[in-house]
């Protein structure tokens, strides 16, 4: 493997070790049966959805019981209590969020813009409606949930590792000029997929979110080593 490649492997391998780890619980999973699992998680998955539908504040014990078929004492076993709760919906929303993304190359342009096109379609298709599932938690609970806006923190710094991964690879590949930053690059354009949910959410278009994404990906592209035209219009 060549030394540059070694060094974005062990770039990312102190990234990982920095980041705080997204719940409590995930120790206690392989304590759990099959069944056990499987009911925990489809009461998360009850819960993701009708938080990402009407939002925290507005999401009850109740509705979660009934919308994942359990009774409350099967509720509470898993769960302590609705912050608990919450806090397992953040580890799965980052947790599909970045397995999403990963399905992408983003060490090549033409990835980088596959990506691209996935969001922006999915956005279009959704009506802009929930924005991002992480993004979202974190608006709603930064200023009043100081261990769910660490969680939500600690998910977008693994986002962005996600991110800079392909960004590094491009760079020790040498797609990326050697003046590039993979970091700032990585950072801005995870600013940019979240600042245009917001304004995709709010307008119910996706236009600020291709137009964010499109600009940094022109900007890419302008620090490419090897010119593409998968990224003219």
């Amino acid at each position: 493997m060549p030394d540059a490649l070694w060094n974005v492997k062990a770039i990312l391998s102190g990234i990982s070790g920095i980041l705080v780890p997204m719940s409590s619980t995930s120790s206690g999973r392989s304590r759990l049966t099959r069944k056990g699992a499987e009911t925990r998680a489809r009461i998360v998955d009850a819960a993701a959805q009708l938080i990402y539908e009407q939002g925290v504040a507005h999401t009850t014990i109740e509705e979660v019981r009934d919308g994942a078929h359990v009774s409350s004492s099967q509720l509470y076993h898993y769960f302590d209590d609705k912050p608990a709760l919450v806090r397992a919906v953040i580890e799965r929303q980052a947790d599909m969020a970045i397995g999403t993304q990963e399905r992408f190359d983003l060490s090549s342009l033409d990835g980088l813009r596959e990506w691209r096109d996935f969001v922006v379609d999915h956005t279009r298709d959704t009506g802009g409606r929930g924005g991002c599932p992480v993004g979202s938690l974190g608006s709603e609970l930064a200023e009043c949930e100081p261990e769910a806006r660490a969680m939500v923190a600690a998910a977008f710094k693994r986002w962005e590792a996600s991110i800079m991964a392909g960004l590094l690879r491009m760079h020790a590949l040498g797609r990326l000029t050697p003046e590039a930053d993979p970091r700032q690059l990585a950072l801005a354009l995870l600013a940019a997929l979240e600042g245009g949910l917001l304004l995709a959410q709010i307008q119910r278009d996706p236009e600020p979110l291709a137009a964010a994404l499109d600009a940094m990906l022109m900007l890419i592209a302008t620090l490419s080593s090897t010119p593409s035209t998968s990224l003219d219009r």
